[in-house]
């Protein structure tokens, strides 16, 4: 008979300022594609089930906080805060005594909240791999080197990272130094190999517009794979959040935005930007800016117009344009 899984929990690393940044506003809210970084952390840990995620936070905790709970997602999220940064591995340490105490042992997820690019499916295999190997850790490497996105045993971590508090005060501990300390003890610690593009942290603005490019290729594609048809995916800037029906095309030069919504066969530019816009099918939007506007089906609007605010375009029809 086989045992049942470890249950699984996650803490989630948030609390940088991100001085490099150069910004006002806490790196884990900087945005890809239309949604925080934090954001794109949290969808990709969904994947992998955590019955329980505990955020730490720092720079910006109340509104970190906020943002994320605005989200309103179907887990279990709570949050610790972290008042001085002393590393990752202390800030995992206030995450684990965010998670429920009376579990008797799981498996904790720890991922830094500045890596948008990691993937859902990345993060189950993680953890699967952890669960079956039976090791104490297991790291997560690109080209060999660590990613700073560690699966550990709850129940030897603890004592891993207490060991590295009773050090020298004014260290700064990393998770690295608690994998060495278990090591040290004679536990195994495994690792699991991922993409380079997913183990792309992102600490300065050069580094988010690299992340930002990437993610867009891959919404790109993702869309034509499901029937869009994107005549240059160079020039198409689709957010996470925008949804397209299958057989629409996208011209160059097209930004979609917010919760746009493309139905099916549509023609959408070139040099089109919509935000929060509703489009029927079969519609044609040749060079147009709109936001929060509604376009009928088969409707044929443009060029080089800008739709108002709550503009709504009828069916089949162009007048007044």
């Amino acid at each position: 008979m086989t045992a049942d899984p470890m249950p699984l929990s996650a803490v989630v690393l948030a609390a940088g300022r991100g001085a490099r940044m150069r910004s006002g506003r806490p790196k884990p809210l900087h945005d890809l594609c239309g949604r925080a970084m934090l954001l794109h952390v949290i969808d990709a840990l969904a994947a992998a089930k955590p019955r329980q995620i505990a955020v730490v936070v720092g720079f910006g905790a109340e509104e970190v906080a906020k943002h994320v709970t605005e989200e309103a997602y179907d887990l279990r999220i709570d949050f610790v805060e972290q008042p001085v940064q002393r590393g990752t591995a202390d800030a995992t340490a206030l995450g684990l005594s965010a998670l429920d105490s009376d579990v008797d042992d799981e498996d904790v997820l720890v991922v830094s909240a500045d890596m948008p690019l990691m993937q859902g499916q990345t993060l189950r295999g993680l953890s699967a791999q952890h669960r079956l190997s039976g090791a104490a850790a297991t790291v997560a490497t690109a080209s060999e080197e660590p990613a700073e996105i560690v699966c550990f045993r709850r129940s030897l971590l603890s004592p891993a990272l207490r060991r590295l508090a009773s050090g020298d005060f004014g260290r700064e501990y990393d998770l690295n130094d608690a994998v060495a300390v278990l090591t040290s003890a004679g536990h195994d610690a495994g690792s699991f190999a991922i993409d380079e593009s997913e183990a792309q942290g992102v600490d300065d603005r050069e580094q988010l517009a690299f992340a930002e490019a990437e993610m867009r290729q891959r919404i790109n594609r993702n869309w034509m794979v499901a029937g869009v048809r994107i005549m240059a995916p160079h020039s198409a800037y689709i957010d996470v959040s925008v949804k397209l029906a299958a057989d629409v095309v996208i011209h160059p030069g097209v930004v979609l935005r917010g919760q746009t919504v493309i139905g099916e066969d549509a023609v959408i530019g070139p040099h089109t930007h919509l935000v929060d816009c509703v489009v029927g099918p079969r519609a044609v939007v040749e060079a147009v800016s709109a936001t929060d506007a509604e376009i009928g089906a088969d409707a044929h609007v443009g060029a080089y117009i800008t739709l108002e605010p709550g503009a709504q375009i009828p069916p089949a029809s162009t007048e007044g344009i």
